[in-house]
């Protein structure tokens, strides 16, 4: 198994063999405003560039779209991307989305598993910041709110659980009982709405997370790129956790 961290949640993950794009967002930096509603609305994003070519970034067997919200997906991703190529994504709503772009191989990944070239992918919970307040906060900004978490599964390779856009949560915790992950992927740069919700994990979640998975080995994505930051990869590194690893833009993790 394979870890690049390209930039932000955008990672190619080869696992079984077969290439993964996860999560494409391969505009040049500060080529879109910040969001509206969030920490930072004034600064440009991404905040660092693509470390390598579009072109390149787009090479994959198949993508894994955990949810549409812009800083996950954009423009320069579906220009680049072969309109027939295999897509998961998380819901009926997402596949019409892709859909009305041109893609033609769109599939909804499954909680009870989807087969894939050998592997069984398993679609898992989140909460994409406190449900309870900031689901009706990313309706009342026209953004939506769900996003998934992804479990991959094969006979010749560790367990690997890619969290997605989620603070800690049960939904999270009772993943990791579930499937017993070897490797957790989370996205923790503490990114925040002006009413102060986080809406995935800060370093409190990190740690809570390395403690509950201890002999797990945990690795820390969507950093440094998006406006509405308030953790950085030295905040993560500060914590001192030996079951953590964070991984620069452009690093390969190998399992």
């Amino acid at each position: 198994m394979q870890i690049h961290q390209i930039r932000n949640a955008t990672l190619h993950i080869t696992y079984a063999g077969v290439k993964f794009l996860i999560d494409p967002w391969l505009g040049p930096k500060e080529y879109m405003p910040g969001f509206e509603g969030a920490f930072n609305s004034q600064v440009r994003q991404p905040r660092t560039p693509l470390p390598l070519s579009v072109q390149d970034a787009a090479k994959a067997d198949a993508v894994i779209l955990t949810h549409v919200h812009p800083d996950h997906w954009d423009e320069y991703a579906a220009a680049a991307l072969a309109k027939d190529i295999f897509f998961f994504v998380q819901s009926q709503t997402d596949k019409e989305i892709i859909e009305a772009l041109g893609f033609s191989n769109v599939h909804i990944l499954s909680e009870q598993g989807s087969p894939y070239q050998g592997i069984m992918l398993y679609k898992t919970p989140t909460q994409h910041g406190r449900r309870e307040t900031v689901k009706p906060a990313c309706l009342s900004m026209g953004m939506p709110y769900d996003a998934m978490g992804v479990v991959f599964k094969a006979e010749t390779e560790k367990t690997l659980y890619l969290a997605g856009d989620t603070i800690w949560c049960p939904e999270v915790s009772q993943s990791i009982e579930k499937y017993r992950p070897d490797i957790i992927i989370v996205n923790a740069c503490g990114a925040r709405l002006l009413n102060g919700e986080r809406l995935i994990m800060d370093t409190d979640d990190v740690k809570a997370l390395a403690a509950f998975a201890p002999k797990a080995t945990i690795v820390a994505s969507h950093m440094d790129a998006v406006s509405h930051l308030t953790v950085t990869r030295q905040d993560i590194q500060a914590l001192h956790l030996p079951n953590v690893l964070i991984p620069q833009d452009n690093d390969t993790l190998s399992f």
